[in-house]
């Protein structure tokens, strides 16, 4: 799962610059990275085969062997689909990957081999970054005014200039009832009157027309647009992120024809504008996605694509190993949704077209607290304790890539995320499990026999085999797991974000992957949505409907905190990852660095954080 990651540049004195350290061990260059609170990410160092592999701090990139180059078709390959083509609601690594080819906001990350660059949010639409000096930022931080830069342009008929009101319409569409965006209080719990606005809307009727008529008949009283070219944020209160959260690909801009179609509907799917580089000629899903030069886009008008490819391939629906094998022969060129195959690693030491990125991204489960499956067991804090002491974090690790890619992981915040700590409620010997402990506990919880739970998993990555070791794992700790696969798209949209589906119990754990939407004060972009009970619903990705007044408690102090008081916002932060590890709401299973193969004839690979993936924006192709 994706995303979070960033804040505003103004607001980042406390925060220390990252101290990198080069060695040379051969004919390989080790990077080590060392940050505090700040947007780089921790790097180390990967061993494979007693080689020494590169694994940047999430700025990783291959050198351009040629000058730049403009033409020539790149190909992607990958496992599944999007989640979803709609940008409001679309929230999975590989789908901001694709969308950062064709939308466009207000503020975006650049591609960059620096750490603090990368995960900085600078200009996209907007035309300068707003600050106190320049009148941008005003009345304590509460005000923001942004102006927008001239030449970004939908490719209508006729090509139209991208306005104002298009951003406006962009979040005023986040709430609707059918696909609202996924993670809903990045919005509502910072812009005046937005939660007001988004309760509303998700009571009308899920029609085009419908909710056409209540985005046309009423407006966010913390979002105004005075002329076509400005657009002025009314906050709740100083916040040290508001740039890093508007440059959510949820807040893309939206143009007024997609208020003809129901969002996410096929008919929506046949009708995207674009005002990035490029524009979807064609999407079949779970097949294939063809992007090809968008006439209206122009260079001068956007600093962070530069655009040389002149077409764009994403061949889904293949295995990982497949891809693999066609990246090697040079028929792809790099991956969609898969990294290199585990067994390929020890055999690609050395392969300059190799890099292991680290990166602050968690493999978790999930529980299902709404599922009514063996007596309502997934409320039960005891259960959910127990299959904490159940799982084998050290063999998934070992199925994930080994330990110096995939290291077992004992809460959701990684190393780089705001209040991270070490810490461990549930030890057992070298992170092995624990399963007469477990047992002990579900007889505690009033199951001296076990029970039987739905154990759901995406078809897609380790994600089958991670699930076959916890289901032997829950056996030996007397839990029939009962497995359910499940397209990526599936998995998204008919399983998690649906909470019907969840309220009738059709899962009761699943497996996830999650991806900080920004890096350094994110605790908004990591614990809050996972843990955001009261704004449970349609898309949520707080899945199991966690809900802990003492957690939210904890959020809603840090959250209210401004930049200043860094220590005290970090302090809250674990306090709070705490209490989600004492409420038992996540297994966190391992943190996994990012290993990623490319094509010799790719160049200006660079690594970008937030998609967990090479910038597919700023390649070039050798002949």
């Amino acid at each position: 799962m994706t995303r979070g990651n960033f804040f505003v540049s103004t607001l980042l004195k406390y925060a220390l610059s990252p101290l990198v350290l080069l060695a040379t061990v051969g004919s390989v260059e080790v990077v080590t990275v060392n940050t505090f609170l700040s947007r780089g990410l921790r790097g180390t160092a990967l061993i494979l085969s007693g080689v020494i592999v590169t694994a940047c701090g999430g700025n990783a990139a291959q050198p351009a062997t040629s000058a730049p180059r403009v033409g020539g078709t790149l190909t992607l390959g990958g496992v599944g689909d999007i989640d979803v083509l709609d940008p409001t609601a679309g929230y999975n690594t590989d789908t901001h990957t694709e969308e950062r080819t064709w939308t466009r906001q207000l503020f975006s990350y650049p591609a960059s081999k620096d750490t603090s660059k990368v995960n900085t949010p600078v200009p996209d639409v907007a035309s300068v970054m707003p600050t106190e000096s320049n009148g941008g930022i005003t009345h304590g931080g509460t005000t923001y005014t942004i102006h927008l830069r001239d030449g970004v342009k939908w490719n209508s008929s006729p090509a139209r200039q991208v306005t104002a009101q298009d951003f406006v319409r962009s979040f005023k569409r986040m709430c609707n009832p059918v696909a609202p965006v996924g993670a809903p209080s990045y919005f509502t719990s910072t812009i005046q009157g937005m939660a007001a606005y988004c309760a509303a809307e998700s009571k009308i009727p899920g029609t085009a027309a419908g909710i056409a008529a209540y985005i046309n008949g009423h407006d966010i009283s913390g979002i105004t647009a005075p002329d076509a070219k400005t657009i002025v944020f009314h906050l709740t209160h100083a916040t040290a992120d508001f740039l890093d959260v508007i440059a959510e690909p949820f807040a893309s801009a939206v143009p007024v024809e997609y208020l003809k179609y129901v969002p996410n509907s096929p008919q929506f799917d046949a009708h995207v504008l674009s005002d990035g580089p490029y524009q979807i000629t064609k999407y079949t899903p779970g097949s294939q996605i063809l992007l090809d030069r968008n006439p209206a886009w122009n260079r001068s008008s956007d600093p962070i694509r530069k655009a040389y490819v002149d077409k764009i391939v994403i061949n889904e629906g293949q295995t990982q190993e497949a891809v693999q094998q066609q990246i090697q022969a040079g028929t792809t060129d790099m991956g969609w949704d898969v990294v290199v195959p585990t067994p390929d690693l020890t055999g690609l030491t050395g392969d300059p077209n190799l890099t292991v990125n680290s990166s602050a991204a968690v493999s978790y489960a999930v529980f299902n607290e709404q599922s009514p499956n063996a007596n309502s067991a997934m409320k039960n804090v005891k259960v959910r304790q127990a299959v904490q002491y159940a799982i084998d974090k050290a063999a998934i690790g070992q199925a994930q890539g080994g330990s110096k890619i995939a290291r077992p992981a004992s809460q959701i915040l990684a190393p780089g995320d705001v209040g991270y700590q070490p810490f461990n409620l549930y030890p057992t010997a070298g992170d092995k499990g624990d399963p007469q402990k477990a047992k002990q506990l579900l007889a505690a919880a009033g199951y001296p026999n076990g029970l039987t739970l739905k154990l759901l998993y995406p078809t897609t990555q380790d994600n089958p085999k991670t699930a076959q070791l916890i289901q032997a794992d829950l056996k030996a700790a007397g839990i029939n797991a009962q497995m359910i696969s499940a397209t990526q798209t599936d998995f998204s949209v008919r399983y998690l974000s649906d909470p019907s589906s969840s309220k009738r119990g059709t899962w009761d754990m699943a497996l996830l992957f999650w991806v900080p939407d920004w890096f350094g004060i994110n605790g908004r972009a990591v614990l809050q949505p996972m843990t955001d009970g009261p704004n449970y619903g349609p898309n949520s990705v707080d899945y199991g409907d966690y809900n802990s007044p003492i957690t939210n408690g904890l959020v809603k102090q840090a959250l209210g905190l401004p930049a200043s008081q860094a220590a005290k916002v970090a302090g809250l932060w674990h306090q709070a990852s705490v209490q989600t590890m004492r409420d038992a709401a996540v297994i966190p299973l391992v943190n996994v660095d990012v290993p990623l193969y490319k094509s010799s004839r790719l160049q200006n690979a660079v690594y970008l954080p937030i998609n967990e993936n090479f910038d597919i924006t700023n390649v070039w192709l050798n002949q």
